[in-house]
């Protein structure tokens, strides 16, 4: 497998109008205008988002140029997608860029924004919000009402009887238009994202009367298909203590192992291979785990403190495997840990198991087994 092959399978999930037509493209030795884009809702990114930080890495490595898309001008309409209903409350411009203000930090840890092929960071923001009424106009007379109604959640949200925003409904055509603005020749995105993506295709047909090119990259799951990012509530952030980035990576389902050497480490896929061969054989996987946790924290902080956080997480779990027969077991059906000790009788009532967490006195040592307190420890069954 060569880069090119690399680039168009690893982390790909599907490639429009087709990866025949792109690899063509890029095998003529063109170097492509790319994007990919992140509204700063919040200030912290988790693991998820490392999926598009490597591709958008592999793009640079290959010499494309590669823009580092802020959102903080579609970050004020709302992205719809993946939300179940509509949002009650929307962001302003200033709010999201002082969000921003630590992303570039986190993602600089993936992608150079110095060298001889920097990404390039822009801010849809800066033409957005310069759009006059005829303008807009433009954009919408581009699309049908029943191609934007047709998305999937839309006819979720309408079988439930939930609204659908008008302002949330407007993003995929504003999502759309930064392709234009930037004069761009492929756009990258989770699948998601791939309805405003393709979007963003038309506009550039309809407008610029050329092709462009759409990337999507799966999102982050274990083998079961359940999303990585969030366990359990808590964010597993990018700029996470080492120590406690190791220990969340740890607390991962075995499936998901492979997918996130995959995915979000800079690993060969022959070593991949490798470890997947040592799964398929039987090896013990917290080995394989201990080996994914220390790849990660290596190159989001170094290898010292990768080294220094394993050492910390064997030392406690070791400690913790002494007092093994003091572990009880109890049954509960998989959720929220808080409800999972209700339903299993560890406390009288969510309340009290929420005061619990907000203590810290509830702590995952590994995959179902958990601290409560100073010396209770539990195992679901």
């Amino acid at each position: 497998m060569d880069k090119i092959d690399e680039l168009l399978a690893r982390g790909v999930d599907k490639i429009y109008p087709s990866k025949e037509a792109l690899e063509k493209v890029l095998r003529s030795g063109k170097k492509l205008r790319l994007y990919q884009g992140f509204d700063p809702t919040g200030t912290q990114l988790h693991i998820g988002h490392l999926v598009g930080f490597r591709k958008l890495r592999q793009w640079q490595d290959l010499g494309h140029h590669v823009i580092f898309l802020i959102g903080d001008g579609t970050g004020q309409a709302g992205d719809p997608s993946g939300k179940r209903g509509a949002r009650e409350k929307f962001m302003e411009r200033d709010e999201l860029r002082a969000n921003a203000k630590d992303y570039l930090m986190q993602v600089a840890k993936i992608v150079n924004f110095e060298g001889s092929n920097p990404v390039e960071i822009l801010y849809n923001s800066d033409w957005l919000n310069e759009l006059k009424l005829v303008d807009i106009l433009h954009i919408a007379q581009n699309f049908s009402v029943q191609q934007l109604i047709e998305r999937d959640m839309y006819q979720e949200r309408l079988k439930r009887g939930e609204q659908i925003n008008l302002r949330e409904f407007l993003y995929p055509l504003l999502q759309g238009y930064d392709s234009v603005a930037m004069d761009v020749d492929l756009e990258q995105g989770g699948t998601d994202q791939t309805f405003n993506m393709l979007a963003g295709r038309t506009l550039v047909k309809n407008m610029l009367g050329k092709e462009k090119f759409v990337m999507t990259t799966p999102l982050l799951t274990d083998a079961e298909g359940n999303k990585i990012g969030k366990s359990e509530g808590n964010v597993i952030g990018v700029t996470d203590p080492p120590s406690e980035l190791f220990a969340k990576i740890m607390s991962l389902k075995d499936s998901a192992i492979i997918n996130c050497f995959t995915l979000i480490t800079a690993l060969p896929l022959n070593s991949v291979a490798q470890k997947e061969n040592r799964l398929k054989d039987g090896e013990n996987p917290i080995n394989l785990k201990k080996e994914l946790a220390a790849q990660i924290v290596s190159e989001v902080h170094s290898p010292a403190a990768a080294k220094k956080a394993q050492e910390e997480f064997e030392k406690t779990f070791q400690k913790r495997e002494v007092a093994a027969d003091l572990i009880e077991e109890v049954s509960a059906a998989p959720g929220k840990i808080t409800d999972r000790l209700v339903e299993a009788g560890i406390v009288a009532s969510k309340s009290e198991a929420k005061r619990l967490e907000d203590q810290g006195a509830i702590e995952e040592i590994e995959p179902n087994l958990y601290r409560i307190g100073k010396r209770k420890f539990i195992r679901f069954k």
